[in-house]
């Protein structure tokens, strides 16, 4: 068991670990790559559906700031926190001006029972304690806000690229279960998302073990069409996966409720 402060310098640490050329790529990509696009409207459409604007929405750990911009323009307040002054910098030239620096092991800078949602998008597994970011995200919320969800999925899909991102883990569905439950939380929702490029991650994690890159944490480039084609995908799931839901996918996707 560690304690506050050795977790507090283990997280910063694996958390500097992403390079910052990363979070640059991340601000150039975020409005077209097919990945955070997709990823971006499923939310938006479950925020729609659970917490429609006008609400506070609260982000933690917010990269370049584009899903703030998007959620603010269709009439949400929002509020972001990261730990990286790089990222708060990037979301203040976007004109999202209540973004701060901010660990999310510590309590949160954000009134109690006042947001309607918060949003962790891909940031739960970048965390040493999540249990603990899970217990002040739920502080903020409102009695009927909730909070949303993304993580990478599989454990053993754990390779060298989630370590140069600062991954502590890749998600199972009983791994998620067990952290909300140690939240004292409930777990309104959970399904897999993104089955459509599980086949290529496979085969990309294989290559990549076989014969390691140099390349760092870049995303694979596609081409316009491919990137049309990979979004088209994206949407039919966003619509089958509710109805039916999807039985594998490379991330995991859910709602949580006090």
């Amino acid at each position: 068991m560690i304690c506050r402060q050795e977790r507090h310098l283990i997280i910063q640490a694996r958390l500097r670990s992403m390079e910052i050329s990363h979070l640059y790529e991340l601000g150039t990509l975020e409005s077209t790559y097919w990945w955070h696009v997709a990823k971006r409207q499923l939310i938006t459409e479950m925020l729609k559906t659970h917490v429609p604007p006008p609400s506070l929405l609260v982000e933690g750990g917010i990269g370049a700031g584009g899903n703030l911009q998007r959620w603010q323009s269709i009439g949400y307040t929002v509020q972001g926190l990261d730990c990286l002054d790089e990222s708060i910098a990037f979301a203040k030239e976007q004109g999202i001006e209540n973004v701060a620096v901010h660990d999310l092991h510590q309590p949160w800078p954000v009134q109690q029972n006042s947001a309607g949602a918060v949003v962790l998008l891909d940031v739960l597994e970048h965390l040493a304690d999540p249990v603990i970011a899970l217990q002040y995200a739920a502080r903020s919320l409102s009695p009927s806000g909730k909070i949303f969800f993304t993580v990478p999925a599989y454990p053993w899909l754990f390779s060298d690229w989630d370590r140069r991102l600062g991954h502590f883990r890749r998600y199972t569905r009983a791994m998620m279960q067990e952290q909300v439950k140690q939240a004292g939380l409930k777990l309104e929702t959970l399904r897999h998302w993104n089955a459509f490029t599980l086949p290529a991650a496979i085969v990309l994690r294989i290559v990549r073990r076989l014969r390691p890159s140099s390349r760092g944490t870049e995303f694979p480039r596609v081409s316009r069409w491919i990137n049309h084609a990979l979004l088209g995908a994206a949407s039919i799931e966003r619509r089958v996966g509710p109805m039916f839901g999807m039985p594998c996918g490379l991330s995991l996707v859910g709602v949580i409720t006090k």
